[in-house]
C-alpha cells in the first residue's frame, strides 16, 4: 500500500469517517495543531536528560493522540481527560515547590531543552487557540471541546515549568 493517494492534491482531506473537508477547515487546522504539539513533545523528549519526564511526556504524546482522534470525528470518551488535567496540575504543584517565584516575564532563552520546552508551550497555546475557534465555528457548544481547552491550558503551564526547571542552572533572561 503506497503512503500517498493523491486524494488530498485538490486542497481537501479526510475525516474520521470518511468526510471530506478542505484543508483550510478549522477543524483540520485544531487537530493538525495537535499533531504538531506531539511532534514538538518528541523532540523535547529525545533531548531531555530525565527518564520520570520522557515517560510523563511519552504518556501526554498519547493522549494527544486520542484528543486529536475526537476532533477528527472519532467518538472518544474526553471525561477521563478531566483526570489527566487533574494529574498536569499536580505535576505544576510539585515544580513550582522547587523553583523560586517569579516576579518578571523570562525570554524562552537559556539551555537546549529549556528552549524545546518553551518552543512546545507556544504550539501547545496555539492548539488551544485552534480548538477555540473550531469550537466557534459549531452552531452549539460542545462541552466535550472544553475539557480539551482546559487540558491543553494547563498542559502549556506545564511546558512552561518545565522550561523554568532546566534553567536553574542558567540565569533566566527578563
Amino acid at each position: 500500500m503506497s503512503i500517498y493517494t493523491r486524494t488530498g492534491d485538490d486542497g481537501t482531506t479526510s475525516l474520521y469517517g470518511g468526510k471530506r473537508v478542505s484543508k483550510a477547515n478549522p477543524q483540520v487546522e485544531a487537530y493538525g495543531s495537535l499533531d504538531e504539539l506531539s511532534s514538538v513533545l518528541g523532540i523535547v523528549i529525545s533531548f531531555h536528560p530525565n527518564k520520570q519526564h520522557v515517560a510523563f511526556l511519552s504518556n501526554i504524546q498519547g493522549q494527544l493522540h486520542g484528543i486529536m482522534a475526537y476532533v477528527s470525528g472519532a467518538r472518544i470518551d474526553l471525561t477521563r481527560y478531566n483526570i489527566k488535567t487533574s494529574l498536569i496540575e499536580k505535576k505544576i504543584d510539585e515544580i513550582t515547590k522547587t523553583l523560586p517565584p517569579l516576579s518578571k516575564f523570562i525570554l524562552p532563552q537559556g539551555t537546549q531543552i529549556s528552549v524545546f520546552f518553551h518552543l512546545a508551550r507556544t504550539v501547545c497555546r496555539r492548539a488551544e487557540r485552534h480548538i477555540v475557534a473550531y469550537m466557534q465555528n459549531q452552531p452549539k457548544i460542545n462541552k466535550k471541546l472544553l475539557i480539551v481547552v482546559g487540558y491543553l491550558n494547563r498542559l502549556s503551564d506545564l511546558l512552561f515549568m518545565l522550561a523554568r526547571t532546566y534553567n536553574t542552572k542558567h540565569e533566566e533572561t527578563v
